[in-house]
């Protein structure tokens, strides 16, 4: 394994685990996101090249506008949320109130 194919799947693995473990406010869940999503790019991007496939070049650019629609969802979400409930704590959002 190469040492850039070891910085993608680490990246990957430490915005999962941040995602897993850090879950006080809304904006770092957004943050670990869009971590997975960039490694999921970067992954995607390395892999036609790697195999000299050249029909799968289109995928890369289909992740990274299907990733701005959701960091734009995302934030849509932060921002009526804070407006609601007065701040991002994931603790205050309770989805059975709705």
């Amino acid at each position: 394994m190469s040492l850039f194919h070891l910085s993608f799947y680490s990246a990957f693995t430490l915005s999962s685990l941040g995602l897993a473990f850090h879950r006080t406010h809304l904006i770092s869940a957004l943050l670990c996101l869009e971590g997975m999503m960039l490694s999921m790019y970067i992954a995607l991007s390395i892999w036609p090249v790697e195999n000299q496939t050249p029909s799968f070049t289109m995928v890369p650019v289909l992740m990274l506008a299907f990733s701005a629609c959701e960091a734009g969802t995302g934030l849509a979400m932060l921002v009526a949320s804070t407006r609601t409930h007065g701040s991002d704590h994931l603790h205050n959002f309770n989805l059975l109130q709705c």
